[in-house]
């Protein structure tokens, strides 16, 4: 609970949850390849092609589930598939 003076009124504010919409949960099949990973099956989604290629990125940067550095990403829509290469081999 918060106070807030507007003017020459005080108003009491109180901070609730706000609810996010769910995300889109979708299967990938990889093939692991020294400084490359080949991505396929990625479904088509509503959402602009470099949107997709950061989502991408941002999921194999994550070092916790073995990912690591990003080069660059490949995407192409109409195959569904990328191809994903990181700045060293690991």
């Amino acid at each position: 609970k918060h106070t807030v003076k507007l003017d020459n009124t005080t108003v009491d504010a109180r901070v609730v949850p706000v609810p996010l919409e769910m995300g889109i949960k979708f299967e990938l099949h990889v093939t692991i390849s020294g400084r490359k990973i080949n991505v396929s099956d990625i479904p088509k989604l509503p959402i602009p092609e470099d949107w997709m290629r950061d989502k991408l990125e941002l999921n194999f940067y994550k070092t916790q589930q073995g990912g690591g550095e990003i080069e660059s990403v490949t995407y192409d829509s109409e195959s569904g598939t990328a191809v994903i290469t990181f700045l060293r081999p690991g």
